[in-house]
């Protein structure tokens, strides 16, 4: 199982749209200023999580998200 997940910054309330295969340890990296990309960020909540059989199809859905970060269809996704 490979999960898309999509944490929002306590800090600054930005988005972060990643894979991996356990959300909640992940969670906790990000917190801790593991993650190079959202150290000054932190801390973090999880906000969405979507389940996929394999990488491959995680990894279509992120940048599927991605594509639409902001937009309408992201804000849908959200409620």
């Amino acid at each position: 199982m490979v999960i898309v997940y999509i944490l929002q910054s306590l800090r600054d309330k930005g988005f972060y749209i990643g894979i991996t295969k356990n959300v909640e340890e992940r969670l906790v990296k990000h917190n801790r200023g593991e993650v190079q990309s959202t150290k000054k960020r932190r801390p973090f909540k999880i906000i969405y999580t979507e389940q996929f059989n394999n990488y491959d199809e995680a990894r279509k859905r992120e940048s599927e998200i991605k594509s639409y970060k902001g937009g309408n269809s992201f804000r849908k996704l959200l409620t």
